[in-house]
């Protein structure tokens, strides 16, 4: 089959990773047709670097090039929107970075329209792809740890006034929510990934450090359909940079930790039955990446070039991503309830992708 052609909406911080990917390592099966932004100078800026045609909207960028997956890196806030507008006028397959939407309504209609559409739904989860990660998901599934006991994510991570002053969007309800919604989505779906079904959880935040709508900083507790127990401990108030993105996971016959700061270097293999490879495990992966992304765009990438060529199936896909975003917003129906929120539930007090003047 021929190179899949990519086009990228939305040229803000996580640009570099997909057109990076595009670029280099992917390039024998993939091409960067175009990238578009409504600021003509940032669109400017990452075409003329990756040698690509570059437009103000995406609706000039698809009436003009030939593309066939879309690349939606806008705003959380407008991903449905973009997502939906998109799949119904151009029938394009689609890849949305995380999360995939800020209402689950929203995220509903998403896997409808490219349902109907006949178009595949991608929702950017990289970070299930870095080594440790897949080593302690293959321990998971071949039941090295027995019965799961306790989960646990560390987001400790700093964003100052000035990274949110950067975009008016940035730290409002409407548009992104907080550090559940935004930095630690990517961990409380590896703990969901590791730990199953959630049934209920109880969540505290709080805003800290910084002057925004939401929450710089909060905990969460979480109860699975096993019977383990979660722990999501998230904020962006550490000071002065960023110190970790670690995941946990203990059982009765062993325990693994996840350390770094993108959940990149394995601390801890622990079982009581040793297997053969143990002895090797702490020394995979150990290289810090360059920012708190990863190194996981280019195989969630290639994931996504397999699922469409019909190679393997999709990692995540718009239902998998949804189910991480109905926890993030039972989280923040906890946050303004006080109470225990069960799962499945419908948001009633959840202020995430709502107007604060509607609040």
């Amino acid at each position: 089959m021929g190179k899949l052609r990519f086009g990228l909406v939305g040229c803000g911080r996580i640009v570099k990773k997909h057109a990076e990917a595009l670029t280099t390592v992917l390039k024998d099966k993939a091409e960067l047709s175009a990238v578009c932004d409504i600021k003509p100078e940032r669109a400017k800026t990452i075409g003329e670097k990756y040698g690509a045609p570059y437009f103000s909207s995406y609706e000039h960028m698809l009436d003009s090039v030939p593309i066939d997956v879309v690349n939606i890196l806008t705003e959380s806030g407008n991903h449905a929107r973009h997502t939906i507008d998109i799949v119904k006028k151009y029938r394009k397959h689609v890849v949305v970075e995380k999360p995939m939407a800020l209402l689950l309504d929203d995220a509903d209609q998403m896997i409808r329209a490219c349902d109907e559409a006949g178009v595949k739904l991608f929702v950017v989860k990289q970070n299930r792809y870095n080594l440790p990660v897949m080593k302690l998901r293959e321990a998971l599934e071949t039941g090295r740890f027995g019965k799961l006991v306790m989960g646990t994510v560390r987001v400790r991570w700093s964003r100052d006034q000035k990274y949110y002053d950067q975009d008016p969007w940035r730290g409002t309800w409407a548009m992104d929510g907080g550090v559940f919604a935004n930095q630690a989505s990517h961990h409380v779906d590896l703990l969901k990934w590791m730990l199953g079904n959630p049934v209920s959880v109880f969540a505290k935040g709080a805003t800290q450090l910084v002057n925004i709508e939401a929450e710089d900083t909060g905990a969460a507790i979480i109860t699975f359909e096993n019977g383990a127990i979660g722990i999501v401990e998230a904020t962006t108030a550490v000071r002065p940079k960023d110190l970790e993105g670690s995941l946990s996971i203990l059982g009765e016959k062993g325990s693994v930790e996840i350390g770094g700061f993108a959940v990149n270097e394995m601390k801890i293999w622990n079982f009581r039955n040793p297997a053969p490879g143990d002895e090797d495990i702490l020394n995979i992966s150990n290289q810090n990446p360059p920012d708190v992304y990863g190194f996981g765009h280019v195989k969630y990438l290639q994931n996504v070039i397999d699922t469409i060529n019909k190679k393997e199936q999709a990692l995540v896909d718009g239902l998998e991503g949804r189910k991480s975003l109905e926890l993030i917003s039972a989280i923040y129906e906890s946050m303004e309830t006080g109470k225990e929120v069960q799962l499945r539930f419908r948001p009633s007090r959840c202020r995430l992708g709502l107007n604060h003047s509607a609040i």
